[in-house]
């Protein structure tokens, strides 16, 4: 339980912090010691009635006492001048109608770099490691700190003011905010299905916030349908491939939703990496799936976007296209040594192939990096076959 409220908390007490201290690393230090403190009482104590209260309060505390230690009571005496939390004040100070998503356009300055936005809005929103962050941007723990060190360094250097930016501000942070909560949905695909509705929550408030804005609409119609995907995605607890999954599972008016949304956005004249995403995910939902259409989307998808990922993805759906020697040797040319899907998807190439030693030793290093039990399985199982 504890972890739980732990998780769910975290993102709302930083947003608190932030605005009250006005500094994201005096924020982020005082909402960890107050969770650590947390942790060692209430298994103890109990947790109390308002778990946020009591978390926002003692950050809040714990924070002053540094200001003191540090000899710059003077300066920040109002701060102690403010009423003691609680839960009614939290929800009386959301500037935009929810608090994590106003934390997102907080954080979200573009005076930083896209990825350290990026970043340092997913340590803030989600509480993840450096080595969670670094791993969902494919880099090293050691770069991904760096990162995060210039960002912060940056922040208070020049005087970034942590505050929700004016509506006519909103567009500039539009690609990071969006960015996060892809990242957001990703993490929860996996299985934490809470956090993958979390993020589709999220999109559906930026939509609200930014109805003209072709991207928002099509990140919502992306997450949208994979989510009304998810009930055919595993069976017996083991990955299932998209031409095995079970249609009649799939959630009906879900897609019809989120078609609706990929139809508002392509209104908007929307053709932009999210909206792509967006079509090729109708596609994959339907029955046959249409591979050249989607190889075709990905070749556009390509060009927009240069990305490692992205011609991976496009190297399956040509080899779904019937050309898995081409999608091979597409594969074969990218720089993903760490990245366990292109090792898989490089093992289904090369069975197909028939090239089965070969297989073997793809499937292996995609079992090594494999990030959750579901995928495990899947790969030992192919293995097996093999």
């Amino acid at each position: 339980m504890i972890e739980r409220i732990f998780r769910e908390e975290w993102a709302r007490v930083l947003a608190h912090l932030t605005g009250f201290l006005g500094d994201f690393t005096a924020a982020e230090e005082a909402a960890q010691e107050a969770f650590a403190i947390a942790a060692e009482r209430w298994p103890r104590d109990g947790v109390p009635a308002t778990p946020r209260a009591w978390l926002i309060s003692t950050a809040r505390n714990r924070a002053i006492d540094r200001i003191r230690r540090e000899r710059m009571f003077a300066a920040k005496a109002h701060l102690l001048d403010r009423d003691e939390t609680t839960e009614d004040d939290m929800d009386d100070e959301v500037a935009i109608a929810d608090e994590r998503l106003e934390l997102i356009f907080t954080c979200c300055h573009p005076a930083l770099a896209l990825e350290a936005q990026v970043a340092l809005t997913l340590r803030a929103l989600l509480g993840l490691s450096t080595e969670e962050i670094a791993r969902a941007f494919l880099t090293s723990e050691e770069t991904m700190k760096r990162r995060l060190t210039r960002a912060k360094a940056k922040i208070r250097d020049s005087g970034i003011p942590f505050a929700v930016p004016a509506e006519h501000l909103l567009p500039d942070r539009l690609a990071a905010v969006l960015a996060v909560v892809y990242l957001v949905y990703n993490e929860g695909y996996g299985g934490r299905e809470q956090l993958a509705e979390e993020a589709i929550r999220l999109g559906r408030m930026v939509c609200e916030l930014m109805p003209d804005e072709p991207e928002a609409w099509g990140l919502l119609a992306l997450m949208s349908l994979h989510h009304s995907r998810r009930a055919a995605r595993l069976r017996d607890g083991q990955l299932v491939l998209l031409a095995e999954q079970d249609t009649s599972l799939y959630d009906a008016e879900g897609i019809a939703s989120a078609r609706a949304q990929l139809d508002r956005a392509l209104a908007l004249r929307g053709r932009g990496p999210y909206v792509l995403q967006a079509a090729i995910a109708s596609l994959q939902a339907e029955r046959p799936v249409d591979w050249p259409q989607i190889a075709a989307l990905y070749d556009e998808l390509a060009a927009l976007t240069a990305s490692p990922v992205v011609e991976l993805n496009r190297a399956v759906a040509i080899a779904e296209a019937g050309a898995p020697e081409r999608a091979l040797a597409l594969v074969d040319g990218l720089e993903l040594d760490g990245y366990r899907y292109l090792h898989s998807t490089r093992g289904e190439l090369l069975r197909r192939l028939g090239r089965a030693e070969e297989a073997r030793a793809a499937f292996t290093r995609a079992l090594e990096l494999a990030g959750s039990e579901a995928e495990r399985r899947f790969l030992e199982r192919r293995l097996a076959e093999l």
